[in-house]
């Protein structure tokens, strides 16, 4: 049945559901994209008022806010920084301090003004700019390129290169709630919310969007890529809203969330990375920021409190999950993620990733024999409930519910933080919940997590720091003992597959051999250093057991280990 399922999604050519470009939510927002910043500026600077209402409190967060910028610029300067950075926030600083010497009733409004400077400044930073004819030429340079690497690889001829034999959908294969994907996105306002493991992630997205004959969504995008000129480029055409992880003070996320939330509210359709950056484990993500999350439920109020009576806009949350053989970013992730774990610290966004070293794992992706699989999973609304086909959310008995009663209070709706946060809690257990459902097991994943295991059973008094330390000739599977186990588990997969607690790729199924030298073949497949391969006894060796441990976290979490 799923094999049925992916060769109809595969062929199938979707129409778009909106005419042209200028019907698109994304570019109403951009053709007005002066005003909207106005409207966001306006509307953050109310909120920030409300969280600091006294003029301490306000006084005090402008200097936190001003000295976290000037040592932000000190310590950990981007390319794609402004260039008068620098010059901005020492005027602050300086204005800051004449204020602290004024008096109270001589002071005036000058705060009020500073903090229209910075929100104003913060908003301008944030705004994407979806322009339709960079978008059009950005989507042919993609999808042209894309598609020749594609045939260059697979006739192994070079006039290959510029006919169009094949397209990405023979390697990047689109399965689950497609359909009802298109339907939602013609209903209502979609908040796409995919895992995060690459770079790349971004722009196989938009592509999928327009395969699928989505409009373009807006895209909360890391500013970390706008570093990568390449990247810039794309993201820039798309109308990406840019994220900078450095800023954490309170003016910042505030007109961040404020963008997000008025964005859908006026009908944009969102996607961003909940789990706030790179997996650095290649864990699914279990703990989501809850900030931009939080605003689809602001958002879905706010469009009831404008509409008191009558039908409403509704906006819908859709579960995404990326299936890789590979991550380019693995050895340096999982290094980063060993460094900081077991400790309860904020970890800074870097990239040591270029426009040559992109260009050279696309040429490698697009020539090597491996795939990827991107899973839709089932709408929900903002509170986490399923949706049936028509976008009617549905109580745990599969009745249809109003979702306006949720925010009602004393008869009428009412603005509730306390009640709100606990609606993104519940939404983001929801959203983990259907990630590990709907992820799809590949070859290569179940490889590299028995591989592990069975390396961890054999050395059960070492720690995992101790484990990773041992020398490459302690660690050697005897390939029947390895093989034996992979039946075993990988029957327990399918249970799990019919019980609805997981999915797996087509190619798992088979004879038990080929299926585990396709498993070994994939892990890492661009690596130097190869996580898992045979040896000439045919065998089961590593030459990274740190990469191996990456890619074996990709299955846990499903208690798979007892298994092995």
């Amino acid at each position: 049945m799923e094999l049925l399922e992916e060769k109809k999604n595969k062929n199938r050519k979707y129409e778009p559901i909106l005419e042209g470009i200028p019907e698109w939510p994304v570019y109403q927002l951009s053709k007005n994209r002066k005003e909207f910043i106005e409207l966001v500026t306006r509307h953050s600077i109310k909120r920030i008022k409300e969280l600091r209402p006294t003029r301490k409190q306000l006084i005090d967060e402008l200097e936190a806010t001003a000295y976290r910028e000037q040592n932000r610029i000190k310590r950990n300067r981007w390319r794609v920084d402004p260039k008068d950075d620098s010059r901005f926030w020492s005027n602050i600083k300086n204005q800051l301090v004449d204020l602290s010497s004024k008096a109270p009733e001589t002071a005036g409004p000058v705060e009020d003004v500073l903090l229209e400077k910075i929100v104003s400044r913060y908003a301008n930073e944030i705004a994407g700019n979806f322009k339709p004819n960079s978008y059009r030429f950005t989507r042919e340079v993609v999808k042209f390129w894309f598609q020749r690497l594609l045939n260059g690889a697979r006739v192994k001829k070079f006039g290959a290169f510029f006919r169009n034999q094949y397209t990405l959908r023979d390697k990047i294969h689109v399965v689950g709630k497609v359909k009802m994907l298109r339907s939602l996105a013609r209903k209502g306002t979609v908040v796409m919310v995919p895992t995060h493991f690459s770079n790349l992630d971004s722009i196989l997205i938009g592509w999928v969007i327009h395969a699928l004959g989505l409009p373009a969504f807006i895209y909360g995008a890391g500013l970390n890529l706008f570093n990568i000129k390449i990247f810039a480029y794309f993201m820039n055409s798309l109308g990406a809203y840019k994220v900078d992880r450095r800023k954490k003070n309170l003016p910042y996320l505030e007109t961040l969330k404020m963008y997000s939330s008025l964005a859908i509210q006026k009908g944009a359709h969102s996607l961003f990375f909940p789990g706030g950056t790179r997996s650095r484990s290649g864990l699914i993500e279990k703990q989501l920021k809850l900030g931009l999350l939080s605003t689809a439920i602001e958002a879905q109020r706010n469009l009831y409190q404008e509409t008191p009576a009558g039908e409403v806009r509704k906006i819908f949350v859709v579960p995404v999950t990326l299936n890789y053989n590979f991550v380019l970013e693995a050895p340096d992730l999982v290094e980063d993620y060993l460094q900081v774990k077991g400790q309860d610290k904020y970890f800074q966004e870097q990239d040591k990733y270029g426009s040559i070293e992109l260009l050279r794992f696309l040429f490698k992706f697009f020539t090597k024999g491996s795939n990827i699989s991107v899973s839709i999973g089932p709408g929900l609304d903002v509170m986490g409930n399923y949706l049936d086909d028509d976008g009617n959310s549905l109580d745990p008995q599969g009745r249809v519910i109003d979702t306006r009663g949720y925010f009602i209070s004393n008869g009428s709706i009412t603005d509730d933080k306390q009640r709100e946060d606990e609606y993104t809690r519940m939404l983001s257990n929801r959203i983990v919940t259907e990630y590990h459902r709907i992820n799809r097991v590949f070859a290569s994943h179940l490889a590299a997590f028995i591989a592990f295991e069975m390396w961890q059973k054999k050395h059960p008094k070492l720690d995992l720091f101790s484990l990773l330390r041992l020398p490459e000739e302690d660690l050697e599977l005897d390939y029947a003992e390895f093989r034996a186990t992979f039946k075993r588990v990988r029957k327990k997969i399918y249970e799990m597959k019919d019980e609805g607690r997981m999915h797996y790729a087509t190619h798992l199924k088979g004879k038990v051999d080929q299926v585990i030298k396709l498993g070994i073949e994939n892990v890492g497949i661009f690596h130097l250093k190869r996580p898992l391969l045979k040896n000439k006894k045919g065998n089961i060796i590593t030459k990274d057991l740190t990469v191996l441990y990456y890619y074996h976290n990709r299955l846990a979490g499903y208690d798979l280990e007892q298994y092995i």
